[in-house]
């Protein structure tokens, strides 16, 4: 086994204890009524797409979402805050020391032991769900869970559903796939997005991902025999037939879309085998992308 099967395998029992935890995170986690920003790189962005709508759909004030190396200097905000699995990632300690005395900032890590914890004003620490692995699965996952069981949206049946998404078949024939395209609406937008990239990191696939409605605006041009398109939550209605027209795979999220997105990295990781490649050596990643000349330069940023 893998590490990343073996991280990716633990996380109904990392939500569970997160869950459970959120609770002693008030007033370091956003506050109803507060102008939050989410942000985070690569992984972490997505994540942070999705805590963002989930937010700001659930009635708790304006939220957005930024990669770090993005943000918005010209826009106020009452609280930034920042995913980073490492506690060491460039783009994210700049912005945290840029934003020092400007907004109050929270970062969710799982290695306290790093810079972020002198950069950050207050701090989360979710270092059960650490990870060996460049690739991150559980981590990721654990920190949304965590902002999710803080809104009040998270329940007992959201880590059943993952422990379906761990024991049951994959749809079969989609090793073969050439490319894999994956959709969501509102919060699962980022969930899509973080499914595409795992099956890039993983097992060097064309992936893509879209809002549901957009994929009709253009992507599905490219869908055809030998292609996956998979939805992440409830799909538009039609858009089966549309996609089973071109003679392309449809495979429907029936889960919920969190336990939906563990189905994908176990799929990510089966391409992978199926393609002679190694999950655990990602080509051209590495664990945490530390940049030595500062946000000038530019890199892929996983973590």
């Amino acid at each position: 086994m893998t590490r990343v099967e073996d991280e990716l395998n633990s996380q109904p029992e990392c939500w569970t204890r997160a869950a459970e935890e959120s609770a002693t995170h008030r007033g370091v986690l956003p506050e109803p009524g507060e102008r939050v920003a989410l942000v985070g790189c690569g992984t972490s962005y997505f994540m942070a797409q999705a805590a963002a709508a989930l937010r700001e759909g659930a009635g708790h004030g304006e939220t957005d979402a930024h990669a770090a190396s993005e943000f918005p200097r010209g826009r106020a905000y009452d609280r930034v805050v920042a995913l980073t699995r490492s506690g060491t990632t460039t783009e994210v300690l700049d912005l945290l020391a840029w934003l020092k005395s400007r907004t109050r900032t929270t970062a969710i890590t799982a290695d306290p032991d790093t810079p972020v914890r002198s950069a950050a004003d207050d701090l989360v620490v979710l270092d059960f769900a650490d990870e060996r692995s460049v690739v991150q699965t559980r981590f990721a996952t654990t920190a949304l869970t965590l902002l999710r069981a803080h809104l009040g949206l998270h329940t007992g049946a959201v880590v059943a559903d993952a422990r379906t998404a761990l024991t049951a078949p994959l749809p079969e024939g989609l090793a073969g796939c050439a490319q894999f395209t994956f959709l969501g609406r509102g919060w699962t937008v980022g969930l899509a997005n973080e499914a595409a990239l795992k099956m890039r990191e993983a097992a060097l696939s064309w992936a893509e991902a879209y809002p549901a409605m957009e994929y009709r605006h253009g992507p599905i041009a490219v869908t055809t025999r030998g292609t996956a398109t998979w939805t992440l939550g409830e799909a538009p209605e039609g858009l089966a037939r549309q996609v089973r027209d071109t003679g392309g795979r449809w495979i429907e999220g029936t889960l919920d879309p969190l336990a939906e997105l563990v189905r994908v990295q176990r799929l990510a990781v089966a391409v992978a085998a199926a393609r002679g490649l190694d999950p655990d050596r990602p080509r051209h990643l590495t664990r945490s992308v530390i940049l030595p000349g500062g946000t000038d330069q530019e890199a892929p940023c996983p973590s």
